[in-house]
């Protein structure tokens, strides 16, 4: 996106500023097209739950101005609440739709737990504003409390018992993961943020949780249960670091050996058996087997490798070229940052084209690669700890206002998510036509081309400002001509995919996530590629 600074804070009692209004605009439209194409009493709730998250995110906003809120939150954007509310509900409206069309009722129900679960996390962070607000919102407790209850209602008499249970489990850890992880990073998150992080993450363990339980009558992909492992076990492990390195130095050597070997011991005696115990087979052999299994998996891992030892040149190259620089204030320009935007888009193209099941796992391992070295920052491991920090702080940016350095490791994710969240066993009969054949470019199409090219052309030919923002109107129909003509390129060079004179659909979709990549203020690593995947799939 195009760089911006800070606007200037509203007063405390201030209506929405524009941007935000903006936003919310967008929000709505995307919910009220998902609503439109599904039109079941889920999609009802979703609107429900859109109408009293635009009213508690006023309040939100507010607690950060006055510095009331429970935690240390992100203070250079709002909340961020109405956007990252409704992404796991409308995620999961769409994947019931996909596999009802499919006939797949285990992960049609599996859609509606998605539905319900975002839903109910969202309507804690609700309940969470809302009670910590003085003087008492009537108004707003009123509408949130009508919304919740017609959600509630609905949700009571279309889940069953066990249902039931597994969202109040994943509320249940989302709680806990609020309290222990936001106490422990403090300024990483806005609101919005952390409950799309955190519920995301609350998720993935109770589903690791329930397989590992019913792991004989499981009959998952391994590729799955790698992705749960990795996920929970680098989450745990950060949190076992962070509770142990309050009571010891962590930049001393016997610090990093314990480090280490903690590192070790975590993984082959807790993570690998696990795993094991989900895929009945070795996970060492079972992943070497998985990534040299044929010729061109051999060749795409070698391409990888070249563009992440590219990667590395850039960062090495930019900073000698600051410590050469009289300034050691130099600070790399946007569109240097943005080259590994095309370096990401040079990496996952080749893998959706040629081989998803590979780019699924090397994403994984390149996931667990990038959360390990960000702990070794953070904590001064020895010996690297002292050389990222000094590497990867010249590419710091307003977001990375916290103790992590987080905005490479969403740009993976927003990358990856699409890959990650198709529901494949609803695609085996070719359900991916029209515009859902893009669904594994979501992330190429909205960070990769869209976010890169906004950024590009808004920094350097834009002149006509976005009211409210420092985003510009060039940078947005440059981003969306961009996206365009790369749907051209797919098309011409990915035989798979055949939109089915869906354009029409495919061009709002393209629209609405550019204009809110253009009015946010939220990770749009992150928030984009989803929003773009919900509608692409619809």
């Amino acid at each position: 996106m195009t760089r911006e600074c800070p606007g200037p804070a509203r007063e405390p009692g201030a209506p929405p500023s524009g941007p935000v209004l903006a936003e919310a605009a967008v929000v709505f439209a995307v919910v009220l097209s998902i609503h439109a194409a599904v039109w079941d009493r889920y999609s009802w709730c979703a609107v429900a739950l859109a109408v009293q998250a635009f009213y508690v995110q006023y309040k939100w906003d507010r607690l950060l101005q006055q510095g009331n809120a429970v935690f240390q939150f992100r203070m250079s954007a709002n909340s961020g609440l109405l956007p990252a509310s409704m992404v796991m509900p409308l995620l999961g409206l769409v994947m019931k739709e996909r596999c009802q069309a499919e006939g797949n009722q285990h992960f049609e129900r599996f859609g509606v737990v998605v539905a319900a679960t975002g839903m109910a996390v969202a309507l804690f962070s609700s309940v969470l504003a809302l009670g910590i607000t003085r003087p008492m919102p009537t108004n707003t407790c009123a509408i949130s409390g009508l919304a919740g209850g017609v959600i509630i209602y609905i949700m009571k008499h279309s889940l069953s018992v066990g249902e039931v249970i597994e969202v109040l489990e994943v509320l249940l850890i989302f709680v806990y993961l609020n309290m222990i992880l936001l106490y422990l990073l403090p300024r990483c998150f806005t609101p919005g943020e952390a409950l799309l992080v955190l519920g995301g993450i609350s998720f993935v363990l109770n589903q690791l949780i329930k397989r590992s339980l019913t792991v004989v009558e499981s009959q998952g992909d391994p590729v799955d249960f790698f992705l749960l492992v990795v996920v929970v076990g680098m989450v745990l492990m950060g949190i076992f670091f962070s509770t142990l390195f309050v009571f010891m130095d962590s930049g001393t050597w016997a610090s990093s050996i314990f480090f280490h070997l903690m590192t070790c011991v975590l993984g082959l005696g807790i993570a690998l058996p696990w795993l094991h115990w989900l895929i009945h087979r070795n996970p060492l052999l079972w992943l070497l087997h998985f990534l040299f299994r044929t010729e061109t998996r051999i060749y795409l891992l070698v391409y990888w490798s070249l563009l992440a030892i590219f990667a590395c040149l850039v960062v090495l190259y930019q900073n000698a070229k600051r410590s050469s620089s009289e300034s050691k204030k130099h600070r790399p320009p946007a569109i240097t940052r943005k080259y590994f935007h095309f370096i990401v888009v040079a990496t996952y193209i080749p893998g959706i084209m040629f081989d998803q099941p590979l780019l699924y796992v090397a994403a994984t391992v390149c996931l667990a690669v990038f959360i390990f070295l960000e702990y070794v920052r953070y904590f001064r491991i020895k010996p690297l700890g002292h050389t990222l920090r000094s590497l990867l702080s010249l590419f710091l940016d307003e977001r990375d206002s916290g103790p992590l350095i987080l905005t490479h490791i969403y740009l993976l994710l927003g990358m990856s998510l699409p890959i990650w969240l198709i529901p494949r066993p609803c695609t085996q009969k070719g359900s991916l036509g029209g515009a859902r054949a893009l669904v594994p470019y979501a992330g190429v199409l909205a960070v990769g081309v869209g976010d890169t090219v906004a950024s590009i052309f808004g920094s350097t030919v834009g002149e006509i400002r976005w009211p409210g923002t420092k985003k510009t109107f060039e940078g947005t129909m440059t981003s969306i001509f961009a996206q365009i003509i790369s749907v051209a390129l797919i098309l011409i060079f990915d035989s798979g995919v055949d939109l089915n004179y869906s354009y029409t659909w495919l061009l709002g979709s393209i629209s609405a996530v550019s204009l809110l990549e253009a009015y946010t203020s939220q990770i749009d690593n992150l928030l984009l590629p989803l929003y773009l995947l919900i509608l692409l799939m619809a």
